[in-house]
Parts: C-alpha cells; sequence; structure tokens
C-alpha cells in the first residue's frame, strides 16, 4: 500500500469532518474546534442534520463534496463506519481516520464488523488511521486531529501510542516537562495504518529526530522489524512495552516452549532491529533527550564525579546495580587528580570534589576522568553546597562537554536555584536528570542503544558451515508422520534432522524387548542410559522414563520392565514403543539447551541457554531469531549467564566458543528450512572436553502443514534469510567463470577491495563525486541489508586461491514498495566484459519478484556506457537536470 498516501494524514491540505457537530461536550464539537483553530486548509464538516457547523458549510454526504478531499476524519457510531468509508473511497478520497470506537476491542460483533470496514477499505485502496483511536496531533503545523483539548509544544520526537488514555497522559505529562513532539499518533486497533508504517514515514521525516512508542502489542511482525531495522541506524527508537507478564500460559510439550515467553521474544525482536526498551514513561523521554544530545559511549565503564559522598555512593550503587561497571581509574589519572584536589578529596572513582569545589576543580577533574582510556563516560552529580552554583557547576560541565566524545550525563539534585543550573545544562546539550539512580539509567539506555547497532554494524566472520544440506527425505518424513495424525516426532527422528544439519548426537537404538536392550547395551558397551521410546511421551523423566548409568544386562533388564511400566501408569494411552539405548556420558562438563518455538506474530524464534533438568529453575536462556551469523550467534550465547562458565571458569578449560557459533548457526538453517516445525528442543546439548552432542531431543510438528507444500516458503521467519533462489553461475566474455549472488554481511571486506579497483573516473560515475573514505559504518549499510527491501547482486571471481568482488548490481526500493532505484557498478579491471549487462538483467529480475511497477537510475550525462546499457535494456529517459538523466524500466 503506498506510504506517499500517509501525508494525507498528516499534511492534508483539505479535510471532511464526519459528525461534526456543535453539541456541548461531544466528540464531534471537540475534534472541529481543534481542527478549526489550527488547520488552514479546506474544512469540509459532514452532518446529516445542520446545514452549517461552526459557520462553516456542512454536506449530508463525502459525496455531495464536489472538491478534492485529502483525508477524512470520522467520528459515527462504529455501524456507520463500513458506508461512510465506501462512500469515501467512491468520492476519490484516500486516507481516513476513524476516531469512532466499537470494533474487535469490543468482542465478537465487533470484530465482524471490523472485518467489513477492512474490506471497503481494501476495495478502495484506502489508508486507515484507527480504528478506535484519539487520531493525530502535529504541533509544529499546528494540526490536530484528535478530541483532547491539548496543546503540546513542537519539538522533534514523534511519539506514537496504542493506548489512547496512556496517549493522553504522556501528552499531560510532557507538557509540564517541556517535552516537544514532531507528531503524536494514536494508532487504535491498528486496522491498516501499523507500527511499521509509521516507523517508515517519521524514518524519513525531516523533523524527526528520534520515535518513541507506547506498545502493547506488534501487528505485522515482518513489517516492523523491518521499518525498525531500516532505520534505527541514524534515529533512536524508544519503546514501553506493557504487558510483560501473561496471565496464563497454554500447556506446551518442550522447555522451548515454556521458557521463550512471549515478552522474551519482544525483548529478542528489539535488540535484532536496533531498538532500545525502556522501563517507564520517564525514561522513554529523557533516553530520548539523551540518546539525541551525546555521543553514545563505547562501554560501560563509568566514572563518577561528585560534591558530596553519599549522592556518590548511591550513584555507584545503581552502576552495579544496573549492569554497569565502575571505571578503573588509570595510575596517570589518580595522580592528576592527587595533584589537583584537597588532601582530604577521594582520588579513586567516585572521584569526591568535596563540597567546597568551585566550578574550576569540577570542570578540572572531569577532564581528567575523561582523558583516561579506561573511562567510557562520566556522570557528574552536584548537590547544592559550597563554592560554586548550580549555574557555575553547569557551566562548567557544558564547556568541558564541547571538548569531548565521550558521553556526559549529569544529576543536579534539588530543586530552586538547581533548576537554573538544569536550564544550562539542557539548553548545552548536556542531558540532566534529577536523581543519579535516573541519570546512571539515561546513560545505560545509550548503552543498550550502542550495543544494539553494533549487531547493525559488526562484520561477521565466515564460518565453514554447510547452508544446503540434503533434506528432501527429511521433508517427506514429515509429510509422513502428519499424515499419520501425529505431530510429535520421536527421539530417534528427531535426532535425524540433527544428524543431516551436522549437529554431533549420542547414538540412539531401539530395544522392543528387555532382552534386546540387553543386546544393544552390550553393543554399545557399558555403563548405559535407558529411555522411554514413545512419541506421545516428551518429558520422559515426568514419567519416571529414564534410567541412568546401568552397568550390566540384568540391570538393563530390570530397567526396561521398570520404565515400561512406569510410562503405562503414568500415561496408560501412550503409544509405547519401548526403549532406546544410549551410552551412558558421564564426564559432561555443563548442559546447554538449544531450542526453537513459533510465536504466533514473530514467527520461529531460536533458544540458547543452561540446559539439563534444572532448566526451568535456572531460567538462563536468551532468544534470537533466524537467520543467525556468526556475529548474532555469538551475542545469543553472550546474552545468557552460562557464558560465562562457557569461557572457562576459575581454572576450568571452556568450551570451544566458535564449535558452538557454528552449531547454533546449523540449528538456525535448520530453522528456516523446516517452517513445518513448532517446537524442538535439544536438551541437554552437552559440553564434553570442550565440544558439543545432542543427548536428547524432541520436536513437534505444526500440523496446519498437513496438506501445504512449503518447500519454498519463509512466513514463518520475521527476517528475510539469504535468497539462494539468485545464486547462479555465469561467463565472463573473456571465458572466466564467476559465481553471481547475493551479497551478505561477510562481504565486506570484498566490497571495500572492489572500492579500491575503482578509478577517479569509476567512482564519480557511481557516487556522483571525488573519491571519498568510505567508513566500516558506511560500508555496512551496503553488505548488511535487509533483503526484504533491498538488493545486492555481485559477481565473485576465483583465481590462484583468491575470492574478489568485481561487480555489483543493486535495487533499493523505494516507501511506496512498488518501485526501486537501481545502481549497477564494475571494477575497472572487469569492466567491457558484459558483466554490467548480465547485473542489470538480474536486478530487473529481483524486481519483477517483488512484484514493483519500476525501477529507475540515476545516470550522469556524461556517463555514455551506462545511459547506452539502460537504453538496450529497455530504460527510457523520463527527466534531466544540468548533470544527470532519469532512466525508467515501466515493468507493469
Amino acid at each position: 500500500m503506498p506510504a506517499e498516501k500517509l501525508d494525507n494524514i498528516f499534511k492534508p491540505e483539505s479535510l471532511a469532518v464526519v459528525g461534526a457537530s456543535e453539541k456541548e461536550g461531544s466528540v464531534g464539537a471537540t475534534l472541529m474546534k481543534n481542527i478549526v483553530e489550527g488547520f488552514e486548509g479546506e474544512i469540509y464538516p459532514v452532518n446529516i442534520n445542520r446545514d452549517t457547523v461552526m459557520d462553516i458549510e456542512a454536506f449530508s454526504s463525502v459525496k455531495e463534496i464536489d472538491n478534492e478531499v485529502d483525508l477524512a476524519v470520522i467520528a459515527t457510531p462504529a455501524k456507520t463506519v463500513p458506508d461512510i468509508i465506501d462512500e469515501s473511497g467512491k468520492a476519490g478520497i484516500d486516507a481516513a481516520i476513524v476516531i469512532s470506537a466499537g470494533f474487535s476491542e469490543t468482542g465478537k460483533e465487533g470484530k465482524k464488523l471490523e472485518e467489513k470496514l477492512e474490506a471497503k477499505r481494501e476495495k478502495h485502496g484506502m489508508r486507515i488511521l484507527g480504528p478506535n483511536c484519539l487520531g493525530t496531533i502535529r504541533p509544529g503545523a499546528n494540526l490536530n486531529l484528535t478530541f483532547l483539548r491539548k496543546d503540546p509544544a513542537a519539538g522533534k520526537v514523534a511519539f506514537l501510542s496504542q493506548s489512547g488514555a496512556m496517549g493522553s497522559a504522556i501528552l499531560d505529562w510532557s507538557t509540564k516537562a517541556k517535552v516537544g513532539f514532531s507528531s503524536f499518533v494514536s494508532v487504535g486497533n491498528m486496522l491498516d495504518i501499523d507500527y511499521g508504517d509509521l516507523i517508515d514515514y517519521f524514518g524519513q521525516d525531516p523533523k524527526t529526530n528520534s520515535i518513541i512508542m507506547y506498545m502493547e502489542a506488534v501487528k505485522n511482525a515482518e513489517k516492523f522489524m523491518s521499518a525498525a531495522r531500516g532505520f534505527a541506524r541514524t534515529k533512536p527508537i524508544l519503546v514501553i512495552k506493557a504487558g510483560k507478564h501473561s496471565k496464563s500460559a497454554e500447556a506446551v510439550a518442550s522447555h522451548t516452549g515454556s521458557l521463550a515467553g512471549e515478552d522474551q521474544i519482544y525483548d529478542a525482536a528489539f535488540k535484532r532491529v536496533g531498538i532500545t526498551r525502556v522501563s517507564d514513561v520517564d525514561d522513554l523521554f529523557s533516553s530520548s533527550e539523551t540518546l539525541s544530545k551525546q555521543n553514545l559511549p563505547d562501554g560501560s565503564r563509568m566514572a563518577v564525579v561528585t560534591n558530596a559522598g553519599g549522592p556518590g555512593i548511591m550513584t555507584t550503587d545503581a552502576i552495579l546495580d544496573s549492569g554497569g561497571e565502575l571505571a578503573d581509574l588509570s595510575r596517570t589519572t589518580t595522580e592528576n587528580l592527587t595533584e589537583l584536589l584537597p588532601e582530604h578529596a577521594s582520588k579513586k572513582n567516585p572521584v569526591d570534589v568535596l563540597g567546597d569545589a568551585d566550578s574550576e576543580r569540577y570542570k578540572k577533574s572531569i577532564s581528567i576522568c575523561l582523558e583516561d582510556e579506561n573511562v567510557d563516560g562520566v556522570i557528574v552529580i552536584y548537590a547544592p553546597q559550597g563554592e560554586a552554583s548550580a549555574q557555575d557547576a553547569a557551566k562548567a560541565v557544558a564547556a568541558v562537554s564541547k571538548d569531548t566524545e565521550k558521553p556526559i550525563v549529569t544529576s543536579f539534585m534539588g530543586a530552586g536555584e538547581v533548576n537554573k543550573g538544569r536550564e544550562i545544562l539542557r539548553n548545552q546539550n548536556v542531558p540532566t536528570r534529577p536523581t543519579p539512580e535516573q541519570a546512571i539509567s539515561a546513560y545505560m539506555y545509550m548503552h543498550t542503544y550502542a550495543r544494539n547497532l553494533e549487531l547493525l554494524y559488526e562484520t561477521p566472520e565466515e564460518l565453514p558451515v554447510n547452508n544446503q544440506p540434503p533434506h528432501h527425505h527429511l521433508k517427506a518424513m514429515v509429510r509422513k508422520v502428519l499424515r499419520s495424525d501425529r505431530s510429535t516426532l520421536t527421539e530417534v527422528e528427531a535426532k535425524k534432522f540433527l544428524d543431516t544439519y551436522g549437529i554431533p548426537t549420542s547414538s540412539t537404538k531401539v530395544a522392543e524387548s528387555a532382552d534386546q536392550a540387553a543386546n544393544l547395551a552390550y553393543e554399545v558397551g557399558y555403563p548405559v542410559v535407558l529411555k522411554i521410546y514413545s512419541h506421545d511421551i516428551t518429558h520422559k523423566t515426568d514419567v519416571g522414563g529414564v534410567e541412568l548409568n546401568l552397568q550390566n544386562k540384568e540391570e538393563v533388564k530390570e530397567a526396561y520392565r521398570n520404565i515400561v511400566s512406569s510410562a503405562k501408569n503414568h500415561r496408560p494411552s501412550a503409544d509405547i514403543r519401548g526403549v532406546t539405548v544410549q551410552k551412558m556420558v558421564s564426564n559432561i562438563d555443563y548442559e546447554l539447551i538449544l531450542g526453537s518455538k513459533k510465536d504466533p506474530l514473530f514467527g520461529s524464534s531460536i533458544l540458547f541457554g543452561r540446559g539439563g533438568t534444572g532448566v526451568e529453575l535456572y531460567k538462563d536462556t536468551a532468544a534470537g531469531f533466524p537467520p543467525l551469523n556468526q556475529v548474532l550467534a555469538h551475542r545469543l550465547m553472550e546474552d545468557t549467564k552460562v557464558y560465562q562458565l562457557l569461557k572457562g571458569y576459575r581454572g576450568k578449560e571452556g568450551a570451544n566458543i566458535r564449535e558452538l557459533e557454528k552449531q547454533l548457526i546449523r540449528f538456525s538453517q535448520l530453522i528456516i528450512d523446516f517452517p513445518e516445525i513448532k517446537e524442538i528442543d535439544i536438551n541437554p546439548l552437552a559440553v564434553i572436553d570442550g565440544s558439543f552432542k545432542a543427548l536428547d531431543a524432541r520436536m513437534i510438528l505444526d500440523e496446519d502443514y498437513k496438506d501445504r507444500n512449503v518447500e519454498k516458503t519463509h512466513e514463518h521467519l520475521a527476517i528475510e534469510p539469504y535468497p539462494r533462489k539468485y545464486v547462479e553461475d555465469w561467463r565472463l566474455e573473456d571465458g572466466r567463470n564467476i559465481t553471481l549472488r547475493p551479497i551478505k554481511p561477510e562481504d565486506e571486506p570484498l566490497e571495500f577491495e572492489l572500492f579500491d579497483s575503482f578509478s577517479e573516473k569509476t567512482w564519480r560515475q557511481r557516487f556522483f563525486g571525488p573519491r571519498t573514505e568510505i567508513s566500516h559504518k558506511e560500508m555496512t549499510r551496503y553488505t548488511n541489508i535487509d533483503y526484504r527491501r533491498e538488493m545486492a547482486i555481485i559477481g565473485i571471481l576465483e583465481e590462484n586461491n583468491t575470492r574478489r568482488m568485481i561487480g555489483v548490481g543493486r535495487l533499493i526500493i523505494g516507501p511506496s514498495q512498488d518501485t526501486g532505484e537501481y545502481a549497477v557498478v564494475v571494477g575497472d579491471p572487469w569492466q567491457r566484459l558484459g558483466l554490467g549487462e548480465k547485473l542489470t538483467d538480474s536486478i530487473i529480475g529481483v524486481a519483477e519478484d517483488k512484484n514493483l511497477k519500476s525501477i529507475y537510475a540515476t545516470i550522469l550525462k556524461n556517463n555514455k556506457p551506462m545511459l547506452q546499457l539502460s537504453r538496450k535494456m529497455g530504460f527510457h529517459e523520463v527527466d534531466r537536470d544540468s548533470d544527470t538523466v532519469k532512466m525508467l524500466l515501466e515493468l507493469r
């Protein structure tokens, strides 16, 4: 749905107010007052009972309005809204704000009405904000399309709220706190316009520096994550997510199902796309302010400079409680502080400049700490005492802040004269909070945001992992199992998946009698483990279905009988097929869990952490999303406590972390390839002498896939995986063979080498200017891409055991999702070999697959080879200026 139509909502030049009224206290009257007082465009009240509303000519229907209308604002009873939308669509109105309540939020009947509304909307291709929303306010444009009698200040923050009441309360709070907005948007039921649309819109809005959200739920996870990932690099996105604790949990068949709760999935989603989650409304605004005013810290090591001992101790506690670090000041720093400060002042962290400190002592102490390589940022605490007034201290801090790349966050405690100091700090873009705890919270949100951005910027190493194992035989097994009216695989069946994807498993044999169990135990070698073998029983220990460390055939036979008997007693209806026999593994260093669960909104997620029988007790797990690469796999590990053990702890040798990264990537590929998997867990994934082995596995299939062909689909993934369909071999005109494939984050070093191969002429023709240095962060924009929104096809030439990227064709899809910008460049040594034409053709194929209407290229007028190529491929000229020509290819 074209994103440009959102301008009709946020920048209308004319609007119809359906349900306009003069009845005091009514929504229609308040709405009209707000619009009339600020809106400078044409207003068309619609009211079947009046000729005028507030001295403006009224119409009985939008059909009667002869002029063009950009937006319909609807505040009538819910049952009338679908027909009003139908009339609006017929009248050529492209967008509507539906303030009316009484839809899906009210129950079954309301949901039916909302479905009817959606049918009418879709029929006309309209964009709808709501229903059941407050509307929107654009303070800088004097546009208030709500029934709230509020006048928030203009600012650079876009505030999106799913709760009308919460939004209204926060607007009240913001007025008192002197926080301004570029826009306030109440999203309501999100029938059409949702968070993804709004992040896309305000991400491109030059009047918006950051986006903050009050969220209860996401509607379209894929669109939300794609939009957030696209803009979180350049504009901080902060969210309060309500509903951390679910009232009830469905019965789940795997440990992963019970551990990977909804809130943990949201946390993982925010982290993956660079969104910072905050815990309360105050943090929402203060962190937005902090992120827009200060450089991001390189780490969490803080130095504290205070003029009072008590607040310094409080600040230290807050740092440690929040997971930050109290910086270990260097010897040079300590010596410099000793030279500067009085004898009784603390020269260690926290640095106490004493109550009699003047502004110069403050300034020099902060500067000394900032120069320390062990310090990532400084927290300045001021209590109203001694020589330095709040204003003098603030001026000192502000002066230092201008000369450093490191962040400074302050807490000026108290009121009265202290407020003047805070005002100076705010005016000089230095964040300040009333208490030390809030200052630390603001700093740690900066650290979280920086750390989340690392996921978008960090270049992963390319690991030797087979991402295309032969798996069609497993597809056949899945279909067979589902058509036999069962969804739970046996342990043996589940381990076939792991073996295929290169995840080591313990050898597992099936015994259908006590004697067979004894024979297999002899074959495997004592001691052995026996486990119940039944697709109806997933938690084997709960039914007495596991016997460990069996030393001889008599123990094995007795264990067989005990296991089968106990299982039958606990689960009389279970299909018990015997037991499995495995070699007993006794030298386990650590037990891990690796699993996946399909979330109704975000699709398949991955869970990793400390495993074993106490997995629910430890609750030491982290969640992520496929696809994983080396960086993402490593970050998933780092987000658990057990990772500290895996690195090696108190003289105990650690696990092979690089090998564990590979296992996580292989598991991720398994989840990508099998949307049929509803839940799976490997528990335990044992760490034995540093290596890994899956000792047990359980898998539950999604019965919705019983009669579906899902060979090519990725509908179960919130993030588009690597598009292998575009990989092909091709031959240059000189006979050399190359591989054409989509770019990967791991290709960053290769693209730097490609850029180095450009002549000055090639550089200017591609980038329209002289050669400049490309930073790592800039290059990640080219290599770490969202395949839903863009594509880059690269040519890879392998010669003399060296891989070279020799050219790249790129397509960036526009906000409208129906057109895209195309560009191609080939390194100088490989030009005039047909690669530019081939890359262009490949990009046209991608554009067709993505159902684009057209693609265009902007080409320098003197770049005759590129102009000639574009014409050959069917492009035609649609625009030109003094330097460039715009060429367009219409696809449909």
